[in-house]
C-alpha cells in the first residue's frame, strides 16, 4: 500500500523546445524530440514519517518523439546529502509507484529507467527574477536568465498559467543560456537559448 506523501518547492528545468515550449500545449515538441534537464528543491515535504524537508534531486530525460507517445529514458539523481530514509523515499516517489498525477504520469512515459545515481546537487533560482542555475554531479551544468527583447535587450516577462496544471499553475518562462548534460546516449546534450521554466511546485498523492 502507497505511504501518503506531499512535496512544496521549486522547480527548474530546461529543455530543447524554443521559448514556450509547445508540449505545455498539447503541440509536438520544437525539434521533434525532446530532451530536458529538471531539477527539485523540496522546502517542505514528508513521505510517510520521513521528513524530506531541504531535499534536492534531479531528473535527466528524453523521448525520441513527443512526451505522450513515450519511450523515454530516465535518469534521477539524488542529493548525495539526503539519509538513506530520504533517499528511499524520493526513489519510490519518482517511480509513480506511490501515486501522485506528476509522477505517474511521466513514468507511465518513461519506460527506460536507470539506477539512480546518488550525487551533490546544486540548486539556486528566483522565481520572480527568472533567474536559476542547476549542477547535477559531473552530469550536467546550467544556467537560466530572462527572455531579452532581441532589438532593446530589455528583460521580457512571459508566464504560462494552467489553472488545472498537474505540474504547476502558474510558471515563469525564462532563457536557457546553457545546459550541459553528459550522460550516456540519449541523455548526452546541450542546449544553448532554448527554454527555461522556473515554477513552484505543491505535489502529493492524496
Amino acid at each position: 500500500m502507497a505511504r501518503d506523501w506531499f512535496m512544496k518547492g521549486d522547480e527548474l528545468g530546461h529543455c530543447n523546445c524554443a521559448w514556450g515550449c509547445p508540449c505545455q500545449f498539447n503541440a509536438p515538441p520544437t525539434e521533434g524530440d525532446c530532451h530536458a534537464v529538471i531539477g527539485y528543491q523540496v522546502d517542505e515535504g514528508r513521505y510517510g514519517d520521513v521528513s524530506l524537508n531541504g531535499v534536492r534531486f534531479a531528473e535527466i530525460v528524453s523521448w525520441p518523439g513527443a512526451i505522450h507517445e513515450g519511450d523515454g529514458t530516465v535518469q534521477l539523481v539524488i542529493d548525495d546529502g539526503c539519509s538513506d530514509a530520504q533517499r528511499d523515499a524520493i526513489m519510490r516517489i519518482a517511480s509513480g509507484a506511490e501515486g501522485g498525477a506528476y509522477f505517474e504520469i511521466f513514468a507511465s512515459v518513461l519506460p527506460h529507467v536507470r539506477e539512480p545515481i546518488f550525487a551533490a546537487v546544486e540548486f539556486e533560482m528566483d522565481v520572480a527574477g527568472r533567474t536559476g542555475r542547476l549542477k547535477v554531479g559531473d552530469l550536467a551544468d546550467t544556467r537560466a536568465e530572462p527572455i531579452r527583447n532581441p532589438a532593446t535587450g530589455d528583460e521580457h516577462r512571459v508566464r504560462i498559467v494552467i489553472p488545472d496544471g498537474f505540474e504547476y499553475e502558474e510558471a515563469e518562462i525564462g532563457n536557457t543560456v546553457v545546459a550541459e548534460v553528459t550522460g550516456e546516449a540519449p541523455l548526452a546534450f546541450t542546449l544553448e537559448n532554448t527554454y527555461a521554466q522556473l515554477n513552484r511546485f505543491d505535489w502529493s498523492n492524496a
